[in-house]
């Protein structure tokens, strides 16, 4: 069995000053999505997101962390700025346990996120219960205060009455 190597060679001080970063230019995530493969057909996901001008600062980050992919916006245009995503749920787990004593601003979002990632769906209620917090975590959330989607809703119209 492999060790995973998230953040291992990331010193205390590197730890905070991403936590800096995730703090004023980051977001902390969380999505249901249909999957068929899943018992109760959805699946959820927690994302975390840093957007910067300048990519060498993303890059450094995800060097340090040894995760997650930086992508373009608005490529080839003044308004240019760089993502970097982070969206595999062990990395996730691991950055956001790492990070947290660290994060002053976001701390809410990430131990909500946290709560996510850490539990297990067993039962529809488990389900529900992350489809729960992940529309909290949406409220807090200044980008999806107005494009907020209703996760709970979107599970109950699938669950049936018996499951």
């Amino acid at each position: 069995m492999r060790a995973n190597a998230v953040g291992k060679k990331c010193s205390e001080v590197e730890r905070a000053y991403i936590a800096g970063f995730l703090d004023a230019d980051g977001a902390i995530m969380a999505l249901i999505e249909p999957h068929s493969e899943k018992q109760y057909k959805f699946r959820v996901r927690v994302a975390i997101k840093i957007t910067q001008q300048d990519r060498k600062v993303l890059d450094w980050i995800r060097t340090v962390l040894a995760v997650g992919i930086v992508r373009a916006n608005r490529a080839g245009t003044s308004r240019q700025t760089f993502d970097l995503h982070i969206r595999d749920q062990a990395h996730v787990q691991k950055i956001l346990t790492s990070l947290l004593p660290f994060i002053r601003v976001k701390k809410r979002q990430a131990e909500m996120a946290l709560e996510i990632v850490n539990s297990k769906i067993i039962t529809s209620e488990d389900l529900l219960k992350n489809a729960r917090i992940a529309d909290a975590l949406s409220q807090l959330n200044v980008r999806s205060k107005n494009r907020r989607k209703n996760f709970v809703a979107k599970v109950e119209e699938y669950l049936s009455p018996n499951d």
